[in-house]
């Protein structure tokens, strides 16, 4: 059952019950047939016997010239090859007084016992056999004892064709009933599955709703080996609650602790000598930098994991562009947007206005005239992705510096204003979403950077 493993419970009980409900029936079909089987040879071979008790009865009377001896009134036993034969012979002299029908045409019915002696007379004996035709014959042997040392051995024979005929037709009858029967019993499955499921169902979109913020908690009533499962996952979304609020209360604390003296670092150095205050403020620069990049990367880790967090990608690129105009606004840049309506995000605004605003800000700073920045959805495993895309029509870089630049403070330009910590940001952000970060060659002819981030498939038309 190994190929069942990805698939759903649903699917998994289907299978197995139908695959089960087929070998049981083709069981009964087996047992059926067999049981069919016997039943109509031991039919036929009563007809036999009736036939053969009345050759019995006319060797008794055979003392009667007048007397006929064989079946009475079937014209069959008349006809030559009919398929219907009988004859009467002794046990041990096949040749001595020997009689039959004629439609034997002279030929002999095959022996259902050799004898070597007499001691197997008096039973009744069936069997299978072959006429002169090859015709597969059923045989009934009965043996008759006369007195005075007369024995005979009567037999009788009439086509298995009808046995085989009569058990052909119940197969076809049984094949299509239990068609009938299993296509009843496929249905009474998956009706039984479906709704025996259906409390699992309403769980999962009930999950669904808390992981799309539509609910806060797993709500409504659920059957008694269910409802358990409901009670530990809304105490597990309560409690991933609280730690991650508790998180976020402490990083902001250790934010300020941190900032503030930094500030007053830097604020006191105005009456120092120049050479030291120049030193002490770029330090304390690249402490703030450092502290802001840790701590949002600490924030981000607490708020990635947040279930039910979900942002409109539009309007925040929206606002980013004209934010980015004001601030270039003496260069001549054109910002392109290309977001479809209702493209969703599954995380944090600040944490996709720290992505996306590194990107642009850093496409802004390169760029000639034109960045553009668009989104696109995509299914992926049955996820929804969001792909968003920042081009520039600027210098580009080289195949070999698209990794390098992606490191925690590596500038390339050191003329250009930043610390080198924006893209580092931005692939970290996105790997706590396990999202990537991938730079590529523009067709604007400069640089490429793509998002690839979780989305959310809700309608928002």
């Amino acid at each position: 059952m190994r190929f069942l493993a990805a698939h759903s419970i649903a699917a998994r009980l289907a299978v197995s019950a139908l695959l089960w409900s087929c070998v049981i029936l083709l069981i009964a079909a087996v047992l059926l047939s067999a049981l069919y089987r016997q039943m109509s040879e031991r039919s036929f071979d009563e007809r036999l016997l009736v036939y053969a008790n009345n050759i019995a009865s006319g060797l008794v009377a055979r003392a009667n010239a007048s007397h006929e001896l064989g079946p009475m009134g079937d014209p069959r036993f008349e006809l030559p090859l009919s398929g219907w034969y009988w004859e009467v012979g002794v046990p041990i002299e096949e040749n001595r007084e020997y009689y039959s029908s004629k439609s034997l045409f002279g030929g002999r019915l095959p022996r259902l016992m050799n004898w070597t002696d007499d001691s197997g007379f008096g039973k009744i004996r069936h069997g299978y056999g072959a006429a002169l035709d090859t015709t597969p014959l059923r045989i009934v042997e009965r043996d008759i004892d006369m007195g005075d040392g007369e024995r005979y051995v009567i037999r009788v024979a009439g086509p298995a064709d009808e046995i085989e005929s009569d058990l052909r037709h119940f197969r076809i009858a049984l094949g299509a009933t239990f068609l009938m029967l299993g296509l009843a019993l496929a249905v009474s499955t998956l009706f039984q599955i479906r709704f025996g499921l259906k409390p699992l169902a309403r769980l999962r979109a009930a999950l669904a709703d808390v992981r799309k913020g539509e609910a806060e908690q797993i709500r409504g009533e659920y059957p008694e080996d269910i409802a358990p499962l409901a009670d530990d996952l809304n105490l597990l979304i309560e409690t991933n609650r609280e730690i991650l609020e508790r998180a976020r209360t402490q990083v902001g604390n250790l934010a300020h602790a941190l900032k503030t003296p930094l500030s007053v670092i830097s604020n006191e150095m105005d009456a120092a000598p120049p050479e030291i205050a120049t030193k002490v403020r770029e330090q304390a620069g690249l402490m703030r930098d450092q502290v802001t990049y840790h701590l949002d990367r600490a924030r981000a880790a607490a708020l990635a994991g947040t279930l039910g967090t979900i942002t409109d990608v539009e309007p925040v690129v929206e606002a980013l562009a004209r934010t980015f105009k004001k601030i270039y606004r003496e260069r001549p840049l054109d910002i392109a947007l290309a977001i479809p309506a209702g493209t969703l995000f599954r995380g944090e605004r600040q944490d996709l206005e720290e992505m996306v605003g590194n990107l642009v800000d850093n496409a802004c700073k390169w760029a000639r005239s034109n960045v553009a920045v668009s989104a696109s959805v995509r299914r992926d495993n049955d996820r929804t992705r969001v792909m968003i895309t920042i081009d520039d029509d600027g210098p580009g870089l080289k195949d070999d510096e698209h990794r390098d630049v992606l490191k925690r403070g590596r500038r390339l330009d050191e003329t250009k204003p930043g610390s080198g910590l924006g893209l580092s940001i931005v692939g970290d952000l996105a790997a706590l979403y396990r999202g990537v970060l991938a730079l590529s060659p523009s067709p604007l002819g400069g640089l490429r950077a793509s998002l690839d981030l979780p989305g959310d498939a809700r309608d928002r038309s």
